[in-house]
């Protein structure tokens, strides 16, 4: 019998590196889902014909890799039948909070990868943060990147708790830049563009402007000063948000990110008995 990736949980993560998987020609046949709803399940053998269980059986012993991506809360329930079948797998966690110590602990498995993704994932344009536990190998962390190589990019930190500032930087990252072109769009509404005009020249200003940062290289205040001519349109507009102080605010946005996810951390630490 052929090993297999089993994910336990099929949302909108799962989803997104399945159909990664798929479309890069992944076997569906080396695909599991272990997901409880019946509607996710139908959903996923149509969409990526991949076997989809509604509990935990035998058929996990297959499992070369598990990907975690059940919400934390429900980490120890889903992890109890799970864990007898899979200990000598290797464990890829996409629930946010959960240590790696926690998840070994319930899950019996000796090495453990924690990945915090972004929602851009869905589209294979996200970025995802990921620590390697004790127990992993080079081979192991090749084996996560190519799993992940069809949501986008990934950066390997050297510390656990550095994932808690990948969660506050790039995990919570989409949802800052939703809200400040949210706002963009309502001022060039008010200014008398309709709503389609105006999303589409703020999405596409966005986008260039990341594409032109990647591709260049250079620090973001550099790009931004090259732009910004003394006098000009652009001036009056940085210069009113340096008055406002919104490059504190953003400042303090990440860190109460960061102070969360460092809560949540400690939650679901004490949850699993490992803190």
């Amino acid at each position: 019998m052929s090993s297999c990736i089993a994910f336990i949980g099929g949302g909108n993560m799962a989803s997104a590196i399945l159909g990664g998987l798929r479309r890069a020609g992944h076997p569906a046949e080396d695909l599991l889902v272990v997901e409880p709803m019946a509607a996710q399940r139908d959903r996923l053998r149509a969409e990526f014909g991949v076997s989809a269980l509604p509990v935990a059986d035998a058929s996990l012993a297959r499992a070369r890799t598990v990907v975690w991506a059940v919400k934390p809360q429900l980490f120890q329930e889903a992890a109890s039948p799970v864990a007898p079948h899979v200990a000598g797998a290797l464990q890829l966690s996409i629930m946010a909070g959960l240590r790696s110590d926690a998840i070994a602990a319930a899950t019996a498995g000796a090495r453990v990868v924690r990945g915090m993704p972004n929602t851009p994932a869905l589209i294979g344009a996200g970025i995802t943060g990921l620590f390697a536990g004790p127990g992993v190998s080079e081979a192991d962390r090749a084996v996560v990147d190519e799993l992940l190589r069809p949501t986008g990019r990934t950066v390997w930190v050297g510390k656990e708790s550095d994932l808690d500032t990948v969660t506050a930087l790039s995990g919570s990252g989409p949802a800052y830049f939703f809200y400040l072109v949210e706002h963009m769009v309502a001022a060039a509404q008010s200014l008398g563009l309709d709503e389609a005009q105006a999303r589409e020249l703020a999405l596409s200003t966005c986008a260039g402007a990341a594409a032109l940062a990647l591709q260049a290289g250079e620090p973001p205040a550099q790009l931004r000063e090259k732009v910004t001519s003394k006098g000009g349109t652009t001036h009056a507009a940085i210069s009113l948000l340096e008055a406002e102080g919104v490059g504190e605010s953003v400042r303090r946005a990440v860190l109460a990110a960061h102070r969360r996810a460092q809560e949540l951390g400690d939650e679901f630490g004490r949850a699993s008995g490992t803190a």
